[in-house]
């Protein structure tokens, strides 16, 4: 039976307009809104202004603190500075160039949110749906996918419970007036996972072993990457395809990112390491193949032409990418947020910042997005670097005044 593939959009939008946003009492925060389709062309003059701005901060910020990657600048689509430093592989001393991928970590989620918004547009599921609609064997009750993608899912962090680490457990105990009350507790994970688990092994564990929820669905906002490793699942579902094969065929190929692809299992036996800011490399570790969360592999040029189509609305429609920029996150007051895919930092009546970094072994990155003024920021490196990350503030070049913002990592902190 055929779908209207406007009903799942339209649905899409009466829930946000209706469900888990502030009401009209609230002061609702200044959101990013995608840019009108087409770029406006810079002239030979202005790339050069650009340009000449971003080369000290370069130096001081990068270069004069051990950097190892790649960096890419662009204004309305157009690249105004790039540069390649250092080594991909520290034992064949290969250099890094402009087609040399990067794990970018946590950006991955931005490419697995999109394909979700897309699969709703062409009308294959609703945001509102659960989880267990396209996983019936998935061990929780009343996650929906909009949960995942928001982060608010209270799913135990599989990071956390597959590596044997504390996790938050739920515990009925007596008060002092003798009263059962519900406390959090901090117990050690049970080490259960050998060899290099897949996400289907991941939702096996969830299956077998039940961790604890961390809090009940849309209660609170908790960054975890277990949320984007099981939304993989859910288009593997839905599509037939394994995700790394989907993203080949659907995503890169079509919008010309020939040098990105998505690490798995098949691609462990060319694994090159990361490397910590020591020059000791990480090497393959048993929760290096669940993608989903992470694991694109992908290269500063490549991830423009990501945003170039997310600017133009060519992979989603600009009306679904801004109800993607839209916080999601109430129950704290800050200027930190998350929307459908993207950390948001909002601090009215400046325009609001979409964004995400990365951080997995020793590779950082950032996909800094200042949409009202068509201008991003992405830089990838393969040697753990702190300073990756504080020289997003680059960006001052595009707005005229200093960046004073302090942005998630992707261990996500508090909204």
């Amino acid at each position: 039976m055929l779908k209207s593939k406007t009903i799942p959009l339209l649905g899409f939008l009466i829930v946000m307009s209706c469900g888990s946003q502030p009401s009209v009492n609230e002061k609702v925060p200044v959101t990013a809104k995608p840019k009108p389709t087409g770029f406006s062309p810079l002239s030979a003059r202005e790339k050069a202004y650009y340009n000449n701005a971003i080369v000290p901060l370069y130096q001081s910020l990068l270069l004069k603190r051990g950097f190892n990657g790649s960096i890419l600048l662009a204004k309305n689509g157009e690249i105004v500075f790039e540069d390649y430093h250092g080594l991909i592989n520290f034992k064949t001393k290969e250099p890094i160039t402009s087609t040399t991928p990067f794990h970018v970590a946590s950006v991955s989620k931005t490419f697995t949110a999109a394909v979700i918004l897309k699969l709703m547009e062409d009308g294959k599921l609703f945001l509102e749906d659960k989880v267990d609609k396209y996983l019936p064997s998935f061990p929780y009750k009343n996650i929906t996918i909009k949960n995942l993608l928001t982060h608010r899912s209270g799913l135990p962090k599989y990071d956390h419970f597959m590596e044997g680490k504390t996790i938050t457990q739920t515990v009925m105990v007596k008060n002092k007036k003798g009263k059962m009350v519900k406390r959090q507790v901090q117990v050690k994970a049970p080490v259960q996972v050998t060899g290099l688990p897949t996400n289907q092994d991941l939702l096996q564990y969830l299956i077998t072993y039940h961790p604890p929820i961390e809090s009940l669905p849309d209660h609170r906002f908790s960054y975890c990457n277990t949320n984007y490793a099981i939304l993989a699942l859910i288009i593997e579902k839905i599509t037939n395809m394994p995700f790394p094969e989907y993203m080949a065929n659907n995503v890169f190929k079509p919008l010309g990112m020939t040098s990105s692809f998505i690490f798995n299992i098949k691609d462990t036996a060319s694994y090159v390491p990361s490397y910590n800011y020591n020059n000791a490399p990480f090497r393959l570790e048993k929760l290096d193949c669940i993608y989903g969360d992470k694991n694109v592999y992908t290269t500063v040029r490549d991830l423009l032409l990501w945003d170039r189509a997310l600017y133009l609305g060519t992979f989603v429609s600009t009306r679904t990418l801004e109800a993607a920029y839209q916080p999601y996150s109430f129950e704290k007051r800050g200027e930190r947020n998350y929307g459908l895919g993207w950390h948001l930092f909002i601090k009215p009546p400046e325009p609001t910042i979409v964004y995400h970094n990365g951080w997995w072994h020793g590779n950082n990155a950032v996909f800094k997005r200042l949409i009202a003024d068509t201008a991003t920021v992405i830089i990838l490196g393969n040697k753990f670097n702190k300073n990756i990350w504080s020289a997003g503030k680059m960006s001052s070049v595009f707005t005229g005044h200093a960046d004073t913002t302090h942005l998630d990592v992707e261990t996500g902190g508090s909204n």
